[in-house]
């Protein structure tokens, strides 16, 4: 099977799944946003790179795909740390948890100093949206 065609397969699934139930939402315009527009417009740009991943599938060549379970296993289990880490400690344990341990699906290596510039960058973007945004994430 194609990797190349079935990511831009994927992307189309995805857009038109979240595009479809901002739909239902009110857009309203531009100088009036409703609740519906954003999504819909970050699925309308989603669609237009998967149909383009999918229309370049066919011209470029083409890339085995392989499933690894193992690395599927270790992401679904960072995030399921996350989540649970997130509701009974706080939320920075939760990220730093899922930057270290999602790290060990990298085929590059696994580099601590990488995961701290990571985990920094992740709990100041968690932290910009608490307080610039008003957010309500347990982050202490």
């Amino acid at each position: 099977m194609n990797r190349n065609l079935v990511r831009g397969l994927f992307l189309v699934a995805i857009s038109l799944a979240f595009g479809l139930q901002a739909l239902r939402y009110p857009i309203g315009d531009f100088s009036r946003a409703g609740p519906g527009l954003f999504p819909a417009m970050v699925s309308g740009i989603l669609l237009v790179i998967g149909a383009a991943t999918v229309v370049r599938s066919f011209f470029v060549e083409r890339v085995r795909l392989s499933i690894n379970f193992r690395n599927i296993a270790i992401i679904l289990g960072s995030l399921c740390g996350l989540a649970l880490l997130s509701t009974y400690v706080n939320m920075i344990a939760g990220i730093v948890f899922m930057v270290f341990f999602s790290a060990l699906a990298s085929s590059s290596g696994y580099s601590w100093v990488r995961n701290v510039k990571v985990s920094l960058g992740l709990v100041a973007m968690a932290l910009a949206l608490q307080k610039l945004l008003g957010l309500n994430l347990p982050l202490y």
